[in-house]
């Protein structure tokens, strides 16, 4: 493995700041440590939060276009620095090269979207039922932002958050995944640079960034100065974030678990279905929330998709994800190992005939799987629950709506498709009595979401909405203002109250 201060060293950072501590970074592709960190105290997430909270009452004054400038130099810098930091990505979280490229494009797709929204954050103007008034909404920054993020994307779910918190006039305190710290550094080095160039309107403390697990986690949660908690990672830790900010009345955004689902009609273009499948069941080793977990298939076809859908799992080259024509990496670690292998052995006893999902040893280490395919009799209990891992629960249908009752029956919300050439059934997945996910595609699968829509998921799924479309509502707060221009003060509803 390449050193690893010389690569932050490229992006900026010197690790010798964060190194000496108890908290082991360590890569997935070999399983060896490649720092040790200290994690931060509880003390230091309030002086941290502290000192965006301070560096909040300064930004919220500056004029939201020029907020915008300083995203777009953060993207120059991401521009600069796409190979490094998506090698960093790579390194540190386990997913293929062009998948850790990819992130960071995703967070220049961000920053761009955030700057044009800078001139763009639009109230209403409301008709009044009075005379010689006028009624209007504005828009204001709300206060320090929270960001939690989980290591499947180290790097572009932060960005999501910030890109539009920053320039609603927000400050943002980030927690990365304890698996994900590395990376979080070098994003934070990046911002810095931007900064430096932004000149002395950007204070200090507006982006901050925390080391540590479950405890720093928590602390920033439970901070009062906190307005708004984003937080990313697992249904159990959602409700518990949820539940920390409801004890304060604060504001949550949760993107939680996926489970997501995929029907595959009669009239599909099959060799475009099995590509859509493929990606998206084993991209980032099935370790994605959008990762296709539960397809569906028309009777019919089904046994002309089958083995054709075996034939492409057994020719994917399953290896380090650093070297080129790697398309399936490691697991993030053993407990993932273990948890992929207790829910294969939880599908056969229920009746699943699996096929793959054995390890495969590498050279050097590391959780390495070969995708698994599950062809069950039936939605049981295991396919209710989400394994982050590439598992694909595979059953025949007969009726769509027989299809959509099995697709929404699972407590997840998060992403889903199907692959049609009917028009009709197009429509009805799309519709009131189709999919209950925050996502519905058709005819591409439920993984890889652009940034120009809202991103998130209905129940267990969280409810929360980020990245595109009118999702920056949720990190401003809004004002109803009632302007009388008049000489008189007439009340609404015809009241009169003479004095």
């Amino acid at each position: 493995m390449e050193n690893i201060t010389s690569l932050l060293g490229t992006l900026g950072a010197d690790l010798t700041q964060y190194q000496g501590g108890d908290l082991a970074s360590v890569t997935p592709i070999t399983g060896e440590t490649l720092t040790q960190l200290r994690a931060d105290t509880a003390a230091d997430v309030a002086d941290r939060i502290a000192q965006a909270e301070r560096a909040f009452r300064q930004w919220r004054t500056v004029p939201a276009p020029r907020r915008g400038e300083l995203i777009r130099l953060f993207a120059e810098e991401l521009r600069a620095h796409k190979a490094d930091l998506g090698r960093l990505v790579t390194i540190e979280s386990g997913k293929i090269l062009q998948e850790g490229m990819g992130e960071v494009q995703e967070m220049i797709d961000i920053c761009d979207f955030a700057v044009g929204l800078s001139r763009q954050l639009y109230g209403l103007t409301i008709a009044s039922e009075r005379p010689g008034h006028r009624m209007m909404e504005t828009w204001h920054p709300l206060g320090v932002i929270g960001v939690i993020s989980a290591f499947n994307f180290p790097v572009a779910v932060w960005s999501w958050n910030a890109a539009l918190a920053f320039v609603c006039g927000n400050s943002v305190v980030w927690k990365p995944s304890e698996k994900t710290p590395l990376t979080a550094i070098a994003v934070q080095a990046l911002f810095d640079k931007a900064m430096t160039r932004f000149g002395s309107d950007a204070p200090q403390g507006l982006s901050q960034h925390l080391i540590g697990g479950q405890e720093c986690g928590r602390a920033l949660v439970d901070d009062a100065h906190v307005a708004l908690v984003s937080a990313t990672g697992s249904t159990r830790m959602g409700r518990a974030v949820a539940q920390a900010c409801a004890r304060r009345l604060a504001r949550a955004i949760l993107e939680l678990g996926g489970n997501n689902g995929m029907i595959v009609a009669p009239s599909a273009d099959l060799e475009l279905a099995i590509r859509a499948i493929v990606f998206s069941a084993v991209g980032t080793a099935g370790q994605r929330c959008t990762s296709l977990r539960r397809l569906f298939v028309q009777e019919d076809i089904y046994d002309s998709l089958l083995p054709r859908l075996k034939k492409a799992y057994a020719s994917l080259a399953v290896g380090n994800p650093l070297e080129q024509g790697t398309l399936v990496g490691p697991l993030i670690d053993a407990h993932a190992f273990d948890a992929m292998q207790e829910a294969l052995a939880h599908a056969h006893a229920e009746g699943g005939t699996v096929h793959g999902g054995e390890r495969i040893e590498i050279a050097g280490g590391g959780h390495y799987v070969r995708p698994a395919l599950v062809e069950m009799p039936a939605q049981t209990g295991v396919m209710h629950h989400e394994t982050f891992a590439p598992i694909l629960y595979v059953v025949r249908y007969r009726m769509l709506e027989q299809a959509i009752e099995w697709h929404n029956a699972v407590p997840q919300g998060l992403s889903s498709s199907i692959f049609t050439s009917d028009m009709r059934e197009a429509e009805v997945f799309m519709s009131s009595v189709g999919s209950d996910c925050g996502i519905a595609n058709v005819n591409i699968g439920p993984s890889g979401a652009e940034i120009g829509g809202a991103f998130g998921g209905e129940k267990e799924t969280g409810g929360g909405r980020e990245s595109g479309s009118d999702a920056w509502k949720a990190y401003m707060r809004r004002a109803t203002n009632t302007i009388n221009y008049s000489r008189a003060l007439p009340l609404a509803q015809g009241i009169s109250f003479d004095i």
